[in-house]
């Protein structure tokens, strides 16, 4: 490994030389620039699936995970025998936030509700959740079988009650409420394709102004029978807010339903939707060659930016560790059964790392850097850290055609202190460069990191 940041080292070195020495008759001036987001924003984007201390995972171990890898958030839900004390220790310990939801078939509001209190009581929540694929996992309400194959009126009611409850509580009013997952799936028209039905929408089961969610909820995974193996821009055509998504997406839940053809939102509206995904991820199996661990851990840094640029306020991984009785979910987990880190762990580990901040920016910065003739596996996000420093982030999508994208980024202008991070390698900078106006980067299939200051 020494040998190999050595080598990359000396060429990025070289290469930059030549750019740090390249003169501009123009100076631009960064208040025509782009817009940061604040670092810790992002970073608190970054969740997983977790059942924190049940099903072969434990409360010592869920620690040490989180601590590792840098995850900022994990989607849970109370099951029967679910112990709190156990989420609110790993907030104590590292600063973890929960989606708490109800799970496969629950419907009980209140004993959700009282839970989220405790959590909220302690700042240990984030949202709260809705019933998990109830195309999957039916529920009973009220008396009434719903989900499945079965209307899916009872979810619908279930939901309108469970927004009701969280909006009329002293405590959790001002928490978000995420939508239910698959609402693509619905076997008739109840509406749930809109986080409150509109005015105007025509042939619905529930009366226009109905409320269900603050947030739409998607489980759209990277990968799906209708467009399976590995694609160039595999996790930024995933994200896609709109109809060129070529997975279980955005769209066909809540533009137009997969099932049915129920129509939702329109194209401009997915847009600006808030939107969550509670679940998304690769399945590597054994001997498949094309997506090996590596490929996976780089898949997964490029996801976490991808589904962030392209509106995504929080993404949940699925799993953060292999659950016990379940060795078939192991090909998507960070950490296999017996807490063994993967190689996605190691690569999410040296990316937060980098990254790493814990304070918002008050005042959002601007740059103005621009990347000529910017190929289209190629993808930038402007962050910010509290110290003034940005940190852009550039990654590649090249992962069917191979091969990469040498690219130019202007700065602007002379930038003072210039250091390149590639997460693949470690946490340390592999070059560093000072009074440059631009910067050349190779891409591939996973993230580079300029950091500027």
């Amino acid at each position: 490994m020494a040998n190999k940041i050595g080598v990359l080292k000396i060429a990025l070195a070289l290469g930059l030389a030549i750019c740090s020495s390249c003169s501009s008759t123009k100076t631009f001036s960064d208040e025509e620039g782009r817009v940061a987001v604040g670092a810790t924003t992002f970073l608190n984007s970054i969740g997983a699936v977790s059942s924190v201390s049940r099903r072969g995972e434990t409360i010592e171990g869920s620690i040490e995970c989180v601590k590792y890898t840098g995850l900022r958030w994990l989607r849970c839900g109370f099951e029967d025998d679910a112990p709190l004390e156990d989420f609110l220790s790993l907030h104590r310990e590292v600063g973890t936030v929960f989606s708490y939801g109800l799970l496969s078939g629950h419907s009980d509001i209140r004993r959700l509700l009282d839970d989220a209190e405790k959590l909220a009581q302690t700042d240990a929540l984030l949202a709260i959740e809705g019933a998990n694929e109830p195309n999957n996992w039916g529920i009973s309400y009220e008396g009434e079988k719903g989900g499945g194959g079965d209307s899916w009126l009872p979810i619908a009611k279930l939901h309108r009650d469970l927004y009701a409850a969280v909006k009329n509580n002293a405590v959790l009013k001002d928490y978000p409420v995420w939508a239910t997952c698959e609402t693509g799936a619905q076997t008739d028209n109840t509406g749930l394709q809109f986080l409150t039905i509109p005015e105007g929408a025509d042939s619905l089961l529930m009366p226009a102004g109905t409320k269900y969610a603050d947030y739409a909820n998607c489980h759209n995974y990277i990968s799906h029978p209708s467009w399976q193996g590995l694609h160039d821009n595999q996790t930024w055509l995933s994200s896609d807010p709109g109809q060129s998504c070529p997975v279980d997406g955005l769209y066909g839940n809540f533009g137009q339903t997969w099932a049915k053809k129920f129509r939702g939102y329109t194209d401009d509206q997915l847009i600006d939707l808030p939107k969550v995904t509670t679940e998304t991820g690769y399945h590597v199996k054994p001997g498949d060659s094309a997506v090996t661990e590596e490929i996976q851990a780089r898949l997964y840094l490029n996801l976490y930016l991808s589904q962030f640029k392209r509106g995504w306020a929080y993404t949940a991984v699925y799993l953060l560790k292999t659950r016990q009785g379940e060795p078939e979910h192991e090909g998507f987990a960070f950490y296999t059964v017996d807490y063994q880190p993967r190689k996605a762990a190691h690569y999410l580990h040296n990316f937060t790392a980098i990254l790493n901040d814990d304070k918002m920016v008050e005042i959002q910065g601007k740059l103005n850097y621009g990347i000529a003739d910017q190929p289209e596996t190629t993808h930038d996000l402007l962050l910010q850290k509290s110290n003034g420093h940005f940190m852009l982030v550039l990654w590649g999508e090249r992962f069917a055609s191979g091969g990469a994208d040498n690219i130019r980024v202007d700065l602007g202008r002379a930038r003072k202190n210039v250091r390149i991070f590639d997460p693949t390698i470690g946490t340390e900078a592999i070059g560093a460069l000072k009074n440059v106006r631009s910067v050349e980067v190779s891409l591939t299939d996973h993230p580079m990191i300029i950091e500027i200051f």
